[in-house]
């Protein structure tokens, strides 16, 4: 279990009304920490949807749920209203990207933006010394510098979400259950009384209960960029209605002759032209790419290539590559061909389990590594 670092200190808990951030609560309170329970208003949701799914968070139940936990813990529990910044930072961007051609990760910006900025800063406000989390992830202390590592259990493993934290945020952070697994989370919610220790688990994208991404995106666009559909050599083999129906390594849903044997995937989407090109699942397979918005936890240990594992999404594996710094990112070398380098989605740096930083694809690299990366046109903001 992670060192208790600040006794008999006011901690603010994000609870989201799941069992993660209730035994996060739960063993805080344990050891000595004077507990504040929060949950966040994110979104509004149906609540007949809602029920019918129980994927989702933000339910009267859900709160309920968050509150009944505090009860038994002997902890205040207040809810906060975030939907103006959830509405901003959140589904904004994730329609917007979408518009864009890329594929968003909503959960990096709402920890990025609502649980390590917003409410910390509300956390000072309730003069609280800590904020802690149920993410599945962990945090040490190395003289004056704190380190992100994996969690234990890496089939629940969150770090690849937690990347953009910062030095400050770190020391003011718990991840309490960043030693357990999932099994083990349960059991002591089993322990300690809670009735919510065999709650589903929510899906990641909270704000869509049902699933179904076009149907949420589509009155929220702004605009849409049609267009053609061809393979590697140009051949048109069909038209679409919008690049946002698209993400790279899709293989379903796709609106083109096929003359050939085997499925087609998305390998390429122009934002500009509207273009997506598709071809055979080789075509996926690339080995460097640039990212933008890098953020290292600490500071990177060499000026030169870096050698790191990376990973290119949340369920990925990670794979052996060098880093290397560039004007306003960095390049990613892979030391074999990975599948789908997904512009929107998080690229991470890691040695071992420790968590070195990251940053968000931007786009494929050609092969060789001699030319300078840059930001395409069609990507910038």
């Amino acid at each position: 279990m992670e060192s208790i670092r600040n006794n008999k200190k006011r901690v603010v808990v994000a609870m989201s009304g799941g069992v993660d951030s209730a035994v996060s609560a739960a063993l805080l309170a344990q050891q000595g920490y004077e507990v504040v329970g929060v949950t966040m208003r994110l979104f509004s949701a149906p609540n007949e949807a809602v029920a019918r799914l129980n994927k989702s968070c933000c339910s009267i139940e859900d709160v309920e749920d968050a509150r009944s936990v505090c009860r038994k813990i002997g902890a205040k529990h207040y809810l906060l209203n975030f939907e103006e910044e959830f509405q901003k930072h959140v589904i904004d961007y994730f329609v917007g990207e979408y518009e864009r051609g890329r594929t968003p990760h909503p959960c990096l910006a709402c920890n990025d933006r609502l649980k390590f900025q917003f409410l910390m800063q509300r956390a000072e406000l309730m003069d609280a010394d800590m904020v802690a989390t149920g993410h599945y992830a962990r945090i040490q202390q190395n003289g004056d510098r704190y380190q992100l590592l994996a969690g234990s259990d890496p089939l629940k493993d969150q770090s690849y979400v937690l990347f953009t934290l910062s030095q400050r945020q770190l020391a003011k952070l718990l991840l309490p259950i960043g030693d357990y697994s999932k099994q083990e989370i349960r059991n002591v919610a089993s322990e300690i009384g809670l009735s919510i220790a065999d709650k589903p688990d929510s899906q990641d994208i909270c704000f869509i209960p049902d699933g179904d991404y076009s149907q949420f995106i589509e009155p929220r666009l702004k605009r849409k960029s049609p267009g053609e559909i061809v393979d590697a050599t140009g051949t048109v083999l069909g038209i679409h209605d919008g690049i946002h129906d698209f993400t790279i390594g899709q293989r379903k849903r796709i609106p083109a002759v096929n003359n050939t044997s085997r499925p087609l995937y998305v390998t390429d989407i122009d934002a500009l032209s509207g273009r997506i090109t598709v071809g055979p699942a080789e075509g996926l397979m690339k080995t460097r790419l640039y990212a933008s918005k890098v953020n290292w936890v600490n500071q990177p240990p060499s000026d030169g290539p870096i050698p790191i594992q990376a990973r290119i999404r949340y369920n990925g594996h990670n794979t052996p590559a060098t880093v290397r710094v560039v004007p306003n990112g960095a390049e990613i070398e892979f030391s074999k061909p990975v599948r789908a380098i997904t512009p929107g989605q998080a690229v991470v740096f890691y040695d071992d389990n420790i968590v070195l930083g990251g940053g968000l694809i931007e786009t494929s690299l050609p092969e060789g590594g001699s030319e300078k990366a840059s930001i395409p046109s069609a990507l910038s903001v």
